[in-house]
């Protein structure tokens, strides 16, 4: 990082535009990756040719890496700032002399438009080039929101052309997809204006994060797995009742096509110059909410000590598909888990009133922790994984609420490390390193384990969650819900995995209920079969996947100058 960086510099961009990166073949020497498998985006970001790399780079293993997940409290209009944590960890353990990779997600133009922002941290715990990865990056979620539309397109064409797979017009569940919030498009009609112009059907829009062409992309671990999996796609049912895939449509080639540049992970670098594989983006409320298996696995063969990586959102989402979906389908498992929190999402979480949140309460901070102790008992408990608290300090927290936060997870035995990542980078990160090396080094690791067996059936794997994880007392299944299990039941789709669609801001349905709520009912108004990702979608409350822009959105504020450079991105 360049030493002459103003301290008034304050936003994320310009944090970012004054810092001085490495050309990325100097990241991937890091790695040792030969220039000739990179395929350069420009001078600091590139792709890596994984079929490229030589056995020694991509199988052959010194040493066995420790897998560190990055979570976090259910999210708060305070922030907690679990990327930062997760790139600022990474710093932190590379100044330790540790060989570390990060993996992260891609981050969707929805949010970065709307309210949310970027996936690429804060401060001085940034990956960089951040403005790259935040607008279009490589072009990945193009890739898979043309090979989603692609296969509409087939679908629609098969239909008009006679229709021989029997397809029942009010059976589609293929709609479309854009990697934008764009609330018009969540129900649509298409196909008017006569007959050459296709026949009128109910469609809808997903945004791309939650289209099933992203999951798959994320649970594919080779091209071929890539064709089987995009083959498994139901995109309807016929009049006699079974499923139509895409498969049956001979789309998977071509999708696959579409995606060959796209499924070569991304390489990039922090400020301090960790090297970063970003790659695959769904959101952790409405998908699973992890990047790529095939990164994740290349972060493994590449890394000498540590991956740390991260899952969306809280906990109850992000880290349960984490455990119950990913890590399932890849194979590995996290040595250490980190829960990110900050005084003022407690409080929050506690009934603090949001413009209250800078003033010391210490009742409404007790009232809150339940939030974080429900979550740090799920992945200690239910999952057997060690747990470190990263308090990401702000600076409105008082010594006396800090004194009783650690008073708390002291009694309980859960270490807490207080991290500043975003004000010093690595430096500021150094206590919660020391304390994630500490467990995850420990001789005797605890035996791993899920939250639900799979062999269970589909509504004992949503209640299994709802229970264990949530703290529901009870779930209930709408009339619609029931009719799809039963056809899921009927059509062999029992044994599947399940990803939970539902707020992230609340253990239940409910954003208002806040800490960790007991004595409350999960309704699953809907089931949507995702049979290439290899899991059943449960949707849960009002949950959408399609977002809307707020009242403000952030594109609002996004300017360009006549030098290119871009100002307003956080």
């Amino acid at each position: 990082m360049k030493s002459d960086i103003k301290s008034d510099i304050k936003s994320d961009i310009e944090i970012a535009q004054a810092t001085e990166m490495l050309p990325v073949a100097k990241i991937a020497e890091k790695l040792g990756i030969d220039e000739e498998v990179l395929i350069p985006y420009g001078k600091y970001k590139a792709k890596i040719d994984v079929n490229g790399l030589t056995n020694a780079q991509n199988n052959v293993q010194k040493n066995t890496p420790k897998l560190i997940l990055v979570t976090a409290i259910n999210p708060t209009p305070a922030g907690e700032g679990k990327t930062t944590v997760t790139v600022g960890l990474g710093d932190a353990l590379n100044a330790l002399k540790k060989h570390v990779v990060i993996c992260l997600r891609e981050p969707s133009l929805g949010p970065v438009f709307g309210v949310k922002g970027g996936a690429a941290g804060g401060g001085y715990a940034q990956i960089v080039p951040m403005e790259d990865i935040n607008l279009h990056f490589t072009g990945d979620l193009h890739a898979i929101t043309t090979a989603h539309n692609l296969l509409a397109a087939m679908l629609d064409n098969h239909i008009h052309h006679g229709n021989a797979l029997n397809i029942d017009l009010r059976r589609i569940t293929w709609g479309r997809a854009m990697d934008m919030n764009e609330r018009q498009l969540r129900n649509i009609i298409g196909g008017l204006g006569g007959k050459a112009n296709g026949i009128p059907i109910e469609s809808h829009f997903d945004i791309t994060a939650a289209s099933e062409v992203m999951a798959v992309f994320c649970l594919s671990d080779s091209i071929t797995s890539l064709k089987e999996n995009l083959a498994k796609i139901v995109v309807a049912y016929s009049t006699e009742g079974k499923p139509v895939t895409a498969g049956d449509l001979k789309a998977q080639g071509a999708m696959a096509t579409l995606l060959r540049d796209a499924f070569n992970p991304n390489l990039v670098q922090t400020l301090e110059h960790t090297p970063t594989l970003i790659h695959g983006g769904p959101f952790g409320n409405i998908a699973h909410g992890c990047n790529s298996i095939r990164a994740t696995k290349l972060g493994l063969n590449l890394a000498q000590d540590y991956v740390v990586t991260e899952a969306g959102f809280g906990a109850d989402l992000g880290a349960e598909k984490f455990f119950d979906i990913k890590c399932r389908k890849g194979g590995f498992a996290p040595s250490a888990a980190v829960v990110v929190a900050t005084i003022r999402a407690l409080k929050h979480h506690g009934g603090c009133p949001k413009d209250k949140l800078g003033t010391e309460d210490l009742t409404a901070l007790e009232n809150g922790v339940p939030n974080l102790l429900r979550h740090l008992e799920n992945i200690q408990n239910v999952y057997g994984v060690p747990a470190v608290v990263a308090l990401n300090r702000f600076g409105t927290d008082t010594d006396a609420e800090l004194a009783l936060l650690q008073k708390i997870l002291a009694s309980k035995n859960i270490p807490v490390a207080l991290t500043e990542v975003f004000a010093k980078g690595g430096k500021g990160g150094i206590a919660l390193a020391e304390e994630v090396i500490k467990l995850a080094e420990q001789p005797e690791q605890p035996a791993k384990n899920y939250a639900y067996n799979l062999d269970s059936t589909i509504k004992q794997k949503i209640t299994a969650i709802a229970t264990k994880i949530y703290g529901a007392s009870k779930v209930n299944f709408d009339p619609a819900a029931n009719r799809t299990i039963r056809q899921l039941e009927k059509d062999g789709y029992s044994n599947l995995p399940i990803c939970m669609a539902k707020t992230q801001y609340s253990f239940s349905d409910n954003a208002k209920l806040l800490a960790a709520p007991t004595n409350f009912e999960i309704k699953v108004r809907q089931i949507k079969l995702s049979a290439g990702a290899g899991f059943i979608v449960a949707l849960a409350g009002d949950i959408m996947t399609m977002p809307g822009l707020p009242v403000v959105p952030a594109a609002e504020n996004i300017d360009i100058n006549d030098d290119g450079i871009i100002s307003g991105l956080f």
